[in-house]
């Protein structure tokens, strides 16, 4: 069981490819398919060094980062082989031309088939990694969401985050009254024990090609 702060103690990495399973890989770009409770980049304390970037440096010898996901979100991590592809997937995430779709599982039960929520976030300093809501000061942050199948106090939904800030799509999830299972820091303790990873998956990404501009759709399953 992963502690609260969403970080484990590195696994051995003497595996093929370095335990990485690689959605899509040329001389510009690489994606992974990220398991839940591995950190997609380094962190400071010598526990936190296992990650996606640093297999693949063993890997491949270099990781730019693009973007992130939480260490126990599982899905869809892009790398960049070469700065000058960074600098384009970086502008393409900043101007908001990258599509990225994510399948939750919420506990509840959703009144509406569809819909968008906005509210605005900014990070909880005092409870740190945590962030929150906050009308006066925070950023803008919105989602678009869409039931997949409810039952039995459950919900599957597929999420579409326009803005792309820090635990937005787990803070909105609850906002909705569908707090995601499995996320041990914005659940309710009984959703949040309920299962031993967290319901979210990065299961959709969609963006041109730094270099040859030509559309690239990267996809991965959703393994709950």
């Amino acid at each position: 069981m992963a502690m609260p702060n969403e970080v484990l103690a590195p696994p051995s990495i003497d595996l093929p490819n370095y335990g990485l399973d690689i959605l899509y890989e040329d001389e510009h770009i690489i994606a992974f398919d990220k398991p839940t409770w591995m950190l997609s980049v380094q962190g400071r304390l010598p526990d936190n060094q296992d990650s996606i970037a640093h297999r693949m440096e063993l890997y491949c010898g270099v990781a730019h980062v693009v973007h992130r996901i939480d260490c126990a979100t599982s899905g869809i991590l892009l790398f960049a082989k070469t700065k000058e592809a960074q600098r384009e997937i970086n502008r393409q995430f900043r101007d908001r031309e990258i599509d990225k779709e994510y399948v939750a599982l919420g506990h509840g039960h959703s009144a509406l088939d569809r819909g968008e929520i906005q509210l605005p976030l900014i990070k909880d300093w005092p409870n740190r990694p945590k962030q929150m809501v906050d009308l006066i000061i925070g950023k803008k942050s919105t989602t678009q969401y869409e039931v997949l199948e409810q039952s039995n106090q459950q919900v599957r939904m597929r999420l579409i985050p326009i803005t792309g800030r820090s635990h937005q799509l787990r803070l909105h999830m609850r906002a909705l009254g569908l707090p995601i299972i499995g996320d041990r820091l914005y659940a309710p303790e009984d959703v949040a024990n309920a299962s031993s990873r967290m319901h979210l998956h990065a299961q959709y990404l969609a963006f041109a090609h730094p270099i040859e501009r030509t559309p690239i759709i990267i996809t991965a399953p959703c393994p709950f």
